[in-house]
């Protein structure tokens, strides 16, 4: 997964992360070539995270296929899916637009973690 993070630069995720929710990928011949996972939640508010798909893979509805699975585990559940995307993330956008969500409010985000 962090092999993946690292080329994709999906946002943040550290070593741990894996461990905050389901994590579905698609491995080709041995390797993790795409994801998506859960990350926080509040009450019924379920995030998507961590949506990434090796630049070799890209343009195959693999992110897609990810995200459907996610969102039906979710309203299973009782929960409401929900997402981040960073505003240059142009293609993250569309995609995620084509699928039904729809923006609801522009944060600022900041990243803190402890130096290593």
């Amino acid at each position: 997964m962090l092999d993946l993070v690292a080329i994709t630069q999906p946002g943040p995720f550290g070593p741990r992360t894996g461990e905050l929710g389901e994590y579905f990928g698609v491995i080709d011949a041995g390797r993790l070539v795409a994801m998506a996972g859960e990350r926080m939640h509040a009450g019924a508010l379920r995030e998507i995270s961590g949506v990434c798909t090796h630049p070799d893979f890209q343009g195959r509805g693999l992110a897609r296929r990810l995200i459907e699975r996610l969102i039906r585990l979710e309203v299973r559940r009782n929960q409401t899916p929900f997402l981040h995307v960073m505003r240059d993330n142009i293609h993250a956008r569309g995609l995620y637009e084509r699928m039904g969500f729809r923006h609801h409010r522009e944060v600022a985000l900041r990243v803190i973690s402890r130096e290593q």
